[in-house]
């Protein structure tokens, strides 16, 4: 008999020339790992926070310095822009009238020469600007004015006469609206606006465009004569 060595040796010759061999049994399978679930660590939470405390301290300040004026501003315009939009619907011009020394304001419709009140009734009485907030000055048109009563007149064509305000408030901020009368654009500064100054024509210029008839009557140089 054979010995087992020589069996198991005689065994797998013959899987070799036959074209078998013998392949190892699986193995279980290891389980894969779970991943961890992601999340912050204390090191980026504690920075985070730091960040958001920084940030506030930046923003809040400015939020609270002059929030009064920039609401009060706000508030302006959305007046001019609802007054502008009544005119347009009732087809009759409207007056809003700013007294600049007891900070207050107030609107009416125009029929003819005569002050009628908006249909809308919350302008009965007039408004006020808040305590902390006053009329620096107001230029409706050519007028200027740091006291007393100024009028802004907006039409039913939607055109507005060109204005700018002032605001200041107990901080001495000032917060300027400007009232485009071309376009009907308000903008805002948080510096004074000036009015724009008209550019001056040349002389060269102006007697181009008198009328050649007063020209030729004052014998000007170069003038038309019939």
């Amino acid at each position: 008999m054979l010995s087992a060595s020589r069996r198991e040796a005689r065994g797998t010759r013959r899987n070799i020339e036959g074209g078998y061999r013998k392949h190892p049994a699986p193995s279980p399978r290891a389980p894969c790992p779970v991943p961890a679930a992601n999340g912050f660590t204390l090191l980026e939470m504690i920075i985070v926070m730091f960040l958001l405390v920084a940030v506030l301290g930046i923003v809040i300040p400015r939020v609270n310095l002059g929030e009064d004026l920039a609401s009060t501003g706000r508030k302006l315009i959305g007046t001019v822009r609802t007054l502008q939009g009544i005119a347009m619907a009732t087809q009759k011009p409207v007056k809003l009238s700013m007294n600049i020394d007891q900070n207050t304001y107030w609107a009416v419709t125009l029929e003819g020469k005569e002050e009628r009140p908006l249909p809308d009734a919350s302008w009965v009485t007039p408004r006020s600007l808040p305590e902390s907030i006053r009329f620096a000055d107001i230029s409706a048109g050519p007028v200027k004015r740091e006291s007393g009563r100024i009028d802004l007149m907006l039409y039913p064509n939607g055109r507005i006469d060109p204005a700018i305000l002032h605001l200041t408030d107990t901080a001495n901020n000032i917060l300027g609206i400007a009232v485009e009368s071309a376009t009907g654009a308000i903008r805002t500064s948080d510096e004074r606006i000036e009015p724009k100054r008209l550019q001056t024509i040349p002389d060269r210029v102006k007697t181009l465009l008198t009328p050649s008839t007063a020209i030729a009557a004052g014998g000007t140089p170069g003038s038309i004569r019939r």
